[in-house]
């Protein structure tokens, strides 16, 4: 099947993948822009599986400090090397990330870590398991597998804090 370039670049401007994956996946699809990303995600969610026991030591630690000063974050985010780290999309990754810390107030970072018993709510409690804020539709950890599957390295939140003037910190 003949998939015209424009078709090609266009999907790769709104996918953020290669010019071969974004024709493959449209000859896949036959043609079906839509089809093609749904295929370029479960393909990101291949590589994302594939990654993901592998060591992330590198990273950076971004913060996000919201209009007037009085609510902040900080996100400690890794990946496995320092080149990965200083993508854009790794940062823009990073700084949405302290975005979404700072606005949904997470406690933990994923379910595994929530004291049995203790009754709180996962999607509200976990930062992994949040709707985005920027895409409701999508969990935090869509976003992240996502960046894994452009980035082609394993990310990882470590640790995060959240400050609000006169709270006591919270975070994980």
């Amino acid at each position: 099947m003949k998939i015209p370039l424009d078709q090609v670049k266009k999907l790769r401007k709104e996918s953020g993948v290669g010019i071969m994956q974004c024709r493959q996946a449209l000859i896949e699809s036959q043609g079906n822009r839509e089809k093609a990303l749904e295929f370029l995600r479960e393909q990101g969610l291949l590589k994302a599986k594939a990654k993901e026991n592998r060591a992330a030591s590198q990273g950076l630690i971004e913060s996000y400090i919201h209009t007037g000063g009085r609510v902040g974050a900080m996100v400690e985010l890794n990946c496995e090397t320092d080149f990965a780290a200083r993508t854009d999309e790794f940062k823009e990754l990073a700084h949405n990330l302290a975005m979404q810390v700072a606005a949904m107030q997470p406690q933990f970072i994923s379910g595994e870590e929530v004291p049995a018993g203790t009754g709180a709510e996962l999607q509200t409690a976990c930062l992994l398991l949040q709707p985005y804020i920027k895409d409701q539709e999508r969990s935090v950890q869509d976003i992240i597998t996502e960046t894994i599957a452009k980035v082609g390295e394993n990310i990882k939140v470590s640790r995060f804090a959240r400050f609000e003037l006169g709270e006591p910190e919270s975070g994980k």
